[in-house]
């Protein structure tokens, strides 16, 4: 499954300070507390409560494409698996390999660029499916949610398919306050706007959004529209023997039920813009934007994306009423009954680096979470 572009979990030629430069782990825990990305400093952490985890992340500084005449920047990659963890392990193994391929082909970075990207792995991973699913059937259940940043010549493009989220910390010059800007759109069946885009998409389908012990549900199976994977929803040929029976639909459908095809934005990065916090959705069910961002705007850089998922699992522990410090001591698997995976990344930006227009000598660096 693992693409020609294969890593190490981490490399790095020392740029990064503060730490281990492939990060530590503390238990169930993932942390790489501190480091320098092309365009400022970063804060990097994962914690595991699913039996085997589903999140999968990265941090890609340096060339953005395979040509040496190419564009530099930073590029972020969050990845919130279900159904398993197949298609997150491969999206983090092959999505960026693919962008920097596409982006020499084009020589730049666009919109275009990224959106091409995101459909040639959703591409590859369903021919991995194909391959696989009758000797491995639950694999084409698996799917992700797929959250990327990429900082390059003063721009921010983020892309989005799922229910992961990057919020932005911006300084407001009157008030002295950093206020939390959502960036990116939400494609769950809890929001209006998305039920009624699957209504107009499937408009014979009655049943194309349920509501189901008062969660929406696509067909009754699925919170998120979008998303990588999930071949069983994409193309028909999957609803049948040897699919578990509790994924089958009950009728054929002749279009794909879900879209991997991203959301995409562009903006110029201004003095004004503080930092990015990328997170997956287990962040956010517990944390609110602006709390997100005071946090961060409050405590010391170095471990902040660690404090930001110990505020989560503070807010978890109050919500089951139990202490933090048991919470702590459940096991993987049996966590998930108080929290999902979780997983974040703080990403600081250097207005001076961005201004002028030159990232920092050996800010070349890979880095994945290695539980």
């Amino acid at each position: 499954m693992v693409g020609s572009c294969w890593r190490p979990s981490a490399v790095d030629d020392g740029s990064s300070r503060g730490g281990e430069a492939s990060g530590r782990v503390d238990g169930l825990l993932w942390y790489k507390d501190f480091g320098q990305h092309a365009w400022g400093e970063f804060s990097m952490a994962a914690i595991q409560a699913n039996s085997v985890i589903e999140d999968q992340s990265q941090v890609e500084s340096g060339p953005l494409c395979t040509t040496k005449a190419g564009p530099l920047g930073t590029f972020v990659g969050v990845y919130d698996g279900h159904g398993g963890p197949e298609a997150s392990r491969y999206v983090n193994e092959n999505l960026f390999c693919n962008l920097k391929r596409i982006a020499a082909e084009h020589r730049c970075m666009s919109e275009n660029v990224i959106k091409k990207a995101y459909l040639a792995t959703e591409e590859s991973f369903l021919s991995v499916v194909k391959k696989q699913w009758q000797s491995k059937p639950q694999i084409a259940s698996a799917g992700t949610c797929c959250l990327v940043g990429i900082i390059c010549d003063g721009l921010l493009y983020t892309a989005n398919v799922g229910d992961s989220r990057v919020v932005l910390g911006k300084l407001e010059r009157a008030t002295k306050e950093v206020m939390a800007i959502q960036l990116s759109a939400e494609h769950n069946a809890s929001v209006e706007s998305v039920r009624e885009e699957l209504k107009s998409l499937h408009p014979h389908d009655s049943k194309i959004v349920v509501l189901r012990h008062r969660v929406w549900r696509v067909k009754g199976l699925i919170q998120v529209s979008r998303s990588i994977g999930d071949a069983y929803l994409k193309n028909a040929e999957f609803n049948r023997e040897p699919l578990p029976l509790k994924y089958r639909l009950p009728e054929p459908f002749p279009n794909p039920i879900l879209i991997p095809e991203p959301e995409v934005s562009v903006i110029k990065l201004r003095p004004e813009d503080q930092f990015l916090i990328f997170a997956s959705d287990g962040l956010w069910e517990h944390l609110s934007n602006q709390e997100a961002v005071d946090i961060v705007n409050d405590y010391p850089r170095k471990g902040i994306a660690r404090k930001l998922i110990e505020a989560a699992l503070q807010e978890a522990a109050k919500k089951r009423e139990v202490r933090y410090a048991d919470l702590r001591k459940i096991e993987r698997g049996v966590r998930r009954h108080f929290h999902d995976d979780i997983t974040v990344v703080v990403v600081f930006l250097n207005q001076s680096l961005l201004k002028n227009g030159s990232s920092p000598r050996n800010s070349h660096f890979s880095l994945k979470p290695d539980f």
